[in-house]
């Protein structure tokens, strides 16, 4: 279980990183081509270099979190942490659940943004079940 609880982690970070990066140190490219070329942050101007660079911020210091609960596994960290991710990601997807427009891109984002809810939500079931079976 506790191998799981990290590999969820570790994608957690990996995931955030790859918001954080280039959201804080190429803003501008970040709103055209997000993610890999497909310009999803585009499909909802304006440009904001304030607001993306504070996204940047926000996924960087999750990624921190979530390295650090990946190295140490504590219950205590990683649950309320999980627990923040379930609650921003839920109203992440909503928000675009509620603005799909048909795209095909539509369905790979939704899926995008409800995999990585779906691991916040496994990472916080095995640090209770982990808790619960000591």
């Amino acid at each position: 279980m506790r191998g799981a609880q990290r590999l969820a982690l570790v994608l957690l970070c990996l995931s955030a990183l790859a918001v954080a990066v280039p959201a804080l140190f190429a803003p501008a490219d970040f709103f055209r081509s997000f993610p890999l070329g497909r310009g999803w942050v585009q499909a909802l101007p304006p440009y904001n270099e304030h607001l993306t660079r504070d996204v940047g911020g926000l996924y960087l210091g999750f990624a921190v979190m979530f390295a650090w609960a990946a190295a140490t596994l504590e219950r205590a960290l990683v649950l309320p942490l999980c627990l923040a991710w379930c609650v921003f990601s839920i109203a992440h997807l909503a928000f675009h659940a509620s603005h799909a427009d048909g795209a095909p891109d539509a369905a790979l984002q939704l899926a995008s943004l409800a995999a990585v809810f779906a691991l916040g939500a496994v990472g916080a079931w095995l640090a209770l079940t982990e808790r619960a079976t000591r």
